[in-house]
């Protein structure tokens, strides 16, 4: 097995570890994060009701800096639309990533916002 797949695999395998433990419910819906190469998203999502409360993305926005930057922009904005939708505490799922670097800077903006995990 190539190394990018044997790593797309892992990957895939710890989103489903996390997954099954992490679940959001309409009192604490599931913060969810991606990031790509070039961009980072958030979801707030309410799995019971299957509906995402809030979204934000780094995707055609004029951010200045690295990825991190781009994470915790996107990090604050997720907190304030979080806010504007009555949401107070939320599950942090970090989609099979490590929390470190980008996952920590996003989470950490987020908190900042006051977002509650």
């Amino acid at each position: 097995m190539d190394r990018l797949k044997h790593t797309t695999k892992n990957l895939i395998r710890r989103k489903y570890r996390v997954r099954s433990t992490v679940s959001g419910s309409p009192d604490r819906p599931r913060l969810t994060v991606f990031v790509s190469n070039k961009n980072v998203s958030a979801q707030i999502i309410d799995d019971t009701a299957h509906k995402t409360l809030a979204s934000s993305t780094s995707v055609g926005q004029k951010i200045e800096g690295n990825m991190t930057d781009k994470a915790k922009s996107v990090g604050a904005d997720i907190a304030k639309k979080a806010k504007a939708a009555k949401v107070k505490q939320v599950v942090f799922d970090r989609n099979g990533r490590l929390y470190h670097g980008r996952i920590k800077a996003l989470a950490d903006a987020a908190r900042e916002a006051g977002l509650e995990f």
